[in-house]
């Protein structure tokens, strides 16, 4: 049998009155992402190439937090109620066989019986595997009820099913502007699971469109606070950094929904592209640097082997070459090297002066 907790209840500028409702503080902690986020979405110190953000505030003091409701377990309360149910059949069909004050007597006290097992039975519920029930007393919350089976709380009280399974959240992909100014489409997947069942009820309308909205808004910032492409500045940038742009989208996204008892488990970009009217006009400029940067990795090359090939005749001994005779084979040597097309070879019949 678990005991009981006080009786939950709010202070006045609280983010939760009994009554269910979210309070004035209820969106407390809706400010910028956090620098570092551990498995629980803790705050941190702040990461490499982010840009300034808000801090998240802190839930308010008053804000409902989970506790264990007093239950006890149901299958012994269960044949109670039948063992009640039964006695009072039995009571209705003797007093049947009665007449007089006796019979009436036998039928009090049958419908008390039935009173007494109907009491009993609605108490019941059935608690599976993630899942959980929040228990509401008068607009109290009263706890939570986590163990699975078959359990006996209160039954004048409200119980309310929560999910506890982890779930899965797409975006729609988005059009949003990078950090340069160009329209990049973007979408996401969060993994994201219900830790405290009191914040989620209480705390948030719908804790599910909570968690959607609040994913869709940190995407889009995360999307205009960095470049798409770092274009060989070092700064880091949504295509070429997303180990580090993904762990900023989780440490975001849980300092989003934290206020609503949710823990980010896992986030991942799976939509990242130039938007349709830039598409080819960035696919031209980025197949103009890779050939700027196939270029200049030849050259480095080809220098490279025309200086070998200089300073190893010259240790050998191979050949006394002076500087116009230097000048000509570095420059047949750098066009053979770094020609796209295969040369020709040219036979030369006379001196190396004609």
């Amino acid at each position: 049998m678990t005991a009981a907790g006080p009786a939950g209840t709010a202070d006045p500028a609280g983010t939760a009155r009994p009554d269910g409702s979210g309070g004035a503080a209820g969106l407390a902690g809706l400010a910028g992402p956090s620098s570092l986020a551990g498995a629980d979405g803790s705050a941190g110190s702040a990461g490499q190439g982010r840009p300034a953000g808000r801090q998240p505030r802190a839930p308010a003091a008053g804000q409902l937090t989970e506790r264990p409701a007093w239950s006890t377990r149901g299958v012994k309360v269960l044949w109670a109620g039948i063992a009640a149910d039964a006695a009072a059949i039995a009571l209705f069909w003797y007093a049947s066989r009665q007449s007089g004050p006796v019979s009436a007597a036998l039928g009090w006290a049958g419908g008390l019986v039935i009173v007494a097992g109907s009491v009993l039975h609605g108490g019941l519920i059935a608690v599976v595997n993630g899942q959980a029930r929040v228990v509401q007393l008068f607009g109290n919350y009263r706890g939570t009820v986590r163990e699975p089976g078959m359990q006996w709380v209160n039954p004048f009280s409200k119980r309310i099913k929560v999910s506890t399974r982890i779930r899965n959240h797409e975006t729609a992909v988005a059009k949003v502007n990078d950090a340069d100014g160009n329209p990049i489409e973007i979408a996401a997947v969060v993994v994201w699971q219900v830790r405290d069942t009191a914040s989620a009820i209480y705390a948030v309308d719908d804790y599910a469109r909570f968690v959607a909205i609040q994913t869709e808004t940190a995407v889009r910032h995360i999307a205009s606070s960095y470049a798409y492409d770092s274009r060989g500045t070092g700064r880091l940038s949504l295509r070429d950094n997303a180990d580090e742009i993904t762990q900023e989208l989780s440490m975001e996204i849980a300092a989003r929904v934290r206020p609503a008892g949710v823990k980010v488990i896992e986030s991942r970009l799976t939509r990242l592209s130039y938007a349709p009217e830039i598409a080819q006009a960035m696919l031209r400029q980025q197949q103009a640097n890779a050939v700027v940067g196939a270029r200049q990795r030849i050259v480095e090359g080809a220098v490279g082997m025309v200086r070998l090939a200089l300073q190893r005749l010259a240790d050998e001994g191979v050949i006394e070459l002076d500087e116009e005779r230097k000048a000509a084979m570095v420059s047949n040597l750098l066009v053979v090297l770094c020609s796209e097309q295969a040369t020709q070879q040219v036979v030369n019949t006379g001196s190396l002066y004609q």
